[in-house]
């Protein structure tokens, strides 16, 4: 079939969606027309088009997504008398080549989606034409038949004279005619049903209508026919296949007649039939290509939740299972070896997949990109999906050799089993979407079992990352201090500002709930940049309000954490400077707090940032140190002036004796952090007994619980010097 070229230029080139569309219809009147009887011109016809062209684009990117309008287009094209069987084939090509690039927004809806959604238009566009086709010719296959019984009536009177005509009708009728007596033996067929049966005519009239049985017939078929026979209806249509002679099928509409003689009482029937098999196989390929995946051939998403419904459907005792699988380390391939070895190995992924899923009752379905899907139902699921999960992981285990490399690939995999009527399939797709990461971030090449708490925690993590943005704004963070105090003589001696969130559902969340999420979303930064303006200004207002002659004796310092990614920012130094000169705090109030873990291994260009602060005067503390294994050579190129020891040194110094091992360990890092002149700041004092412990080795400051819980900045004076074990 020849589609008329692209029109010179590209479609970006258009003016809007109206002209994109309009070149669409140009493109296909031009494939239409020359095959149309019609007396419009190509102008008029194009113009008569556009309608249905509409209908086409906006079904396109209908929500929900809808075929009706397709089968529509179908129809009209019949009715603007576009019946030449080229007429719908060149159609079919101008969609399949046009639709989504002219009428297609890919941002809005995914490519493969779009490809999927124009498969099904074209199916149901095919669906519609053959309907009103069928109509068509049904209707004229009525007014012949009505013709051939006026024929034989007045054959009684003057046979000589309809003989002729009656002939003309019946051996010349574009459609298969048959007439057969009550018990079904055939007596009569025109040539058109002959050549449909094979060509030899002593094939059909040697047979009768039972020996027709085809194992597709539905009961309703044969019911239809024994009421026709018994004279308790007139005619019946049904779509009915039949075995040819060498073995092959013939998909036809048939309408059966009764006639009936002078007095009323059932004589004979007549058949008319339509073959439609190139009809139906071209129904069925594009029904293939709208539900498999190009690339595979595997099914598709569309396919697959088709099964997975009809799977979940209420029934007794039923179960499922479900294999979500993700390839690991398939990006890195993708990206260092191209697209096109990336295709091959899927390719042969998909058929290592295709074998696992032998058994009855199960299938393997491709998603998209490098995510695959397995299914199995049936009885003993609970057994059957760690069998399948076990069969995936071994298929994957051998290397893949495409152009002599040698490709290893692993997967990791979320099974969700359960009984079905429970649960939508959107929901089972979800849960086993959350265990298939869970399984990657296990380190991949394994497979875990859903978790209905699993799933509701990273549920709830999802929730809370997109609601970041937004909490910052409507200012939803607030700032708690935790008192530093003085070993030496109890007196405060600063304090960690500490982010929290008051959440309007969850309520007040700690960091460790949401700290982890704004550093993967970079909101980190504008959140951390919060933090550090609003506790400058507090220290500020401390100094300024402070009892005592605060002023006179020093300022109250403040400690402020960093994250690993404001560490990259290339603002920090620029923006830390900006708030301190804006709040008017000297440099040397504020401490900048950097885990020990985020400085293994720095280079120069990451610890630049930090010497120029610490150049300045802001102290810079290493936080939760003895946790990172950081030589302890390396403190002497760090830039820092304080060592935060981690609350797991002190642990054991609750108990009653404390434990001489860390004491002798706390004591040595002491020693070693003043010999290089650092200060030494304790975490986790939860008992007048570590504080005292922690003085006489010679520790600086210290905090916890014993002193007080982090708290409103108007409470930063009081220490409650409780026991918090």
């Amino acid at each position: 079939m020849m589609v008329p070229s692209q029109p010179s230029g590209s479609v970006a080139d258009a003016d809007g969606p109206e002209d994109r569309l309009r070149r669409f219809v140009t493109i296909w009147s031009r494939a239409v027309f020359p095959v149309t009887a019609t007396s419009m011109t190509r102008q008029e016809f194009e113009g008569h088009l556009l309608p249905p062209a509409r209908e086409l684009c906006d079904a396109l990117h209908a929500r929900p997504f809808d075929t009706a309008p397709a089968h529509r287009v179908g129809q009209a094209l019949v009715a603007a008398h576009c019946t030449d069987p080229d007429a719908l084939a060149r159609s079919l090509g101008v969609v399949d080549a046009y639709l989504v690039l002219y009428c297609g927004d890919e941002q809005e809806t995914g490519a493969e989606e779009l490809r999927a959604r124009c498969s099904r238009l074209q199916h149901a566009m095919a669906a519609g034409f053959a309907q009103a086709l069928r109509e068509r010719t049904l209707a004229e296959q009525e007014s012949i038949a009505q013709s051939a019984l006026s024929a034989r009536s007045a054959a009684e009177v003057a046979l000589h004279a309809t003989e002729s005509r009656f002939r003309a009708v019946f051996d010349g009728a574009a459609i298969g005619i048959g007439i057969a007596d009550l018990d079904g033996n055939v007596l009569e067929v025109n040539e058109t049903l002959t050549r449909m049966f094979g060509g030899l005519e002593q094939t059909v009239l040697s047979r009768n209508i039972a020996d027709w049985s085809h194992p597709e017939d539905g009961p309703h078929v044969w019911r239809l026919y024994d009421e026709l026979v018994r004279g308790e209806r007139d005619h019946y249509r049904v779509e009915k296949p039949y075995y040819r002679s060498d073995g092959t099928v013939l998909w036809t509409n048939l309408t059966v007649s009764l006639l009936r003689d002078a007095n009323g009482a059932p004589q004979y029937q007549l058949a008319l039939m339509e073959d439609t098999t190139e009809r139906r196989l071209l129904n069925l390929r594009l029904r293939y290509e709208a539900t498999h995946d190009a690339l595979t051939g595997l099914p598709n998403r569309t396919l697959f939740f088709e099964r997975l419904e009809k799977a979940l459907g209420p029934a007794e005792g039923s179960r499922f299972g479900l294999c979500y699988l993700d390839l690991d380390g398939f990006k890195v391939i993708n990206d260092s070896l191209g697209h096109s070895t990336g295709d091959r190995l899927l390719v042969e992924v998909a058929d290592r997949l295709q074998s696992c899923v032998a058994a009855p009752g199960e299938m393997v379905a491709r998603l998209g990109g490098d995510e695959f899907v397995a299914l199995t139902t049936g009885p003993g699921t609970e057994r059957k999906v760690a069998e399948l999960a076990d069969r995936i992981l071994a298929a994957l285990a051998s290397p893949i050799s495409i152009d002599g490399r040698e490709l290893t690939v692993r997967g990791s995999v979320g099974v969700v089993e359960g009984p079905a009527g429970e649960r939508t399939a959107a929901e089972v797709l979800r849960s086993a979407d959350i265990t298939m990461y869970r399984a990657k971030s296990a380190g991949g090449n394994r497979f875990e079992y859903a978790d209905a708490e699993a799933d509701a925690r990273a549920i709830t993590r999802h929730g809370l990352t997109t609601a970041l943005p937004a909490a910052l704004e409507r200012g939803e963070f607030f700032i708690e201090y935790q008192p530093l105090v003085h070993l030496g003589d109890g007196s405060v001696h600063g304090a960690e500002a500490l982010v929290r969130w008051c959440h309007p559902q969850h309520g007040v969340l700690g960091p460790d709930r949401f700290i982890p999420l704004a550093e993967n979303t970079g909101l980190i930064v504008p959140l951390g940049r919060w933090v550090l303006q609003e506790a400058v200004r507090q220290a500020r207002f401390w100094q300024d309000e402070a009892p005592g002659g605060r002023k006179a004796t020093g300022p109250l310092r403040i400690n402020v954490n960093l994250s690993p990614t404001q560490l990259h920012h290339p603002g920090l130094v620029a923006e830390t400077v900006d708030v301190l000169e804006r709040s008017g705090l000297e440099p040397g109030a504020l401490c900048l707090e950097v885990t020990e873990s985020a400085l293994i291994g720095a280079d120069d260009d990451l610890l630049k940032p930090l010497r120029q602060l610490a150049e300045m005067g802001v102290d810079i503390a290493l936080d939760d140190f003895g946790t990172g294994y950081s030589n302890l050579a390396n403190l002497r190129r760090l830039p820092v002036s304080v060592l935060k020891l981690d609350r797991s040194f002190t642990q054991g110094m609750q108990r009653h004796p404390a434990d001489p091992v860390d004491l002798k360990i706390v004591e040595g890092i002491v020693q070693l952090a003043h010999s290089l002149e650092l200060a030494v700041t304790v975490e986790g004092v939860e008992t007048g007994a570590q504080a005292a412990q922690l003085r006489e080795l010679g520790c600086d400051t210290a905090q916890g619980w014993y002193y007080a819980r982090p708290g409103a900045p108007d409470r930063i004076h009081t220490l409650v010097l409780a026991d918090a074990v």
